[in-house]
C-alpha cells in the first residue's frame, strides 16, 4: 500500500484523512507544528491498524519549510506516493483591520510551501510514472470574499495552480485532484474568529469525516476538482453566469456577522 505524507494532520480533515488512509491499509507521514499531537496519532494509527507513521513538528509557514520536510524524508528513505497539502488557515475581518504578520504567514502557508511541497514530490512521481496529490482548497476559490480577502485568494491561487499542473503532468502517471470543501466543522472558524459570521452560525457543518471520506474518494479517482456537497458545487458553478459584482456582493452579505 501507498505512503501518504499528510500537512496539517494534528486535527479537522486533516486528522480525518489520516484515519482514512491508515484504514486501507497505508503508511504516514504526518506533518504539522503539535508534534505531541502527532505522537498521539501515530500511536493510535499503528496500534489499529499495524501501519507505520512517522511524524514531523514543523511550522509549514516558515521559508523552506517543504523544503525541509523533504530532505527529512529522502534521509529517511521513505518514498512519498500521495502528496495530501492540507495544512492551511483563514482571518476574517476587514482588509484594513487584519494582522499583517497573520496574513503573510497565511500567504506562505496557503501558497508558498503548498507549491514548494508539489514541485519537489511531483518531479520524483513524474520520474517513477505514479503517484497522487491533493491540494485542498475551498469553495472560497471560485469567487472574492470580502471580509476574508486573503484567504479567498489564497484558495483560488491552489485551485488555478493545481488545474493548470494536473493537465501537464496528465499524462505522465500521476493525478493532481483539488479538493473543495464548503464550511466544515474542523475548527477552521474558531482560527479564523469567524463563529458568528452568517455562513456558520446557526448552521449544521458537514464534518471533518465526511469532508476526507469524500477528498480521499476523489484523489484515488484521479478527479481533477472535487467539490464536497450538492449545494456547494451548485453555488461555485453558479458564480460563473452571475455578474461578478453581484457575487461580491452575495458573499459580503453572507459572511457579515449573523444579526
Amino acid at each position: 500500500m501507498a505512503t501518504a505524507l499528510i500537512t496539517g494532520a494534528s486535527n479537522g480533515i486533516g486528522l480525518e484523512l489520516a484515519k482514512v488512509h491508515a484504514s486501507k491499509g497505508g503508511n504516514l507521514v504526518l506533518v504539522a507544528r503539535n508534534k505531541s499531537k502527532l505522537d498521539e496519532l501515530k500511536t493510535e494509527l499503528e496500534n489499529k491498524y499495524k501501519i507505520t507513521v512517522y511524524t514531523i513538528g514543523k511550522d509549514l509557514s516558515a521559508e523552506d519549510s517543504a523544503l525541509e520536510v523533504y530532505n527529512e524524508t529522502k534521509k529517511q528513505n521513505i518514498q512519498i506516493d500521495y502528496l495530501i497539502n492540507n495544512a492551511g488557515f483563514g482571518d476574517f475581518g476587514m482588509f484594513t483591520d487584519t494582522d499583517w504578520n497573520k496574513e503573510l504567514q497565511m500567504i506562505n502557508l496557503n501558497i508558498t510551501t503548498l507549491t514548494q511541497f508539489t514541485k519537489l514530490y511531483l518531479q520524483d512521481m513524474v520520474k517513477r510514472n505514479s503517484g497522487k496529490i491533493m491540494n485542498v482548497s475551498s469553495t472560497a476559490a471560485f469567487q472574492s470574499g470580502p471580509t476574508m480577502a486573503v484567504y479567498y485568494a489564497t484558495k483560488a491561487y491552489v485551485l488555478s495552480f493545481s488545474e493548470a499542473i494536473s493537465n501537464e503532468v496528465s499524462d505522465k502517471g500521476v493525478t493532481i485532484t483539488t479538493l473543495c470543501p464548503g464550511a466544515t466543522e474542523s475548527g477552521f472558524q474558531s482560527a479564523a474568529a469567524m463563529e458568528e459570521s452568517a455562513l456558520v452560525k446557526g448552521k449544521k457543518l458537514p464534518t471533518s469525516k465526511e469532508v476526507a471520506e469524500y477528498g480521499y474518494a476523489a484523489m484515488m479517482k484521479g478527479k481533477t476538482v472535487a467539490i464536497h456537497g450538492m449545494l456547494n458545487y451548485l453555488m461555485a458553478n453558479s458564480v460563473r453566469f452571475a455578474p461578478r459584482a453581484w457575487v461580491v456582493k452575495l458573499t459580503r452579505k453572507i459572511q457579515d456577522k449573523a444579526k
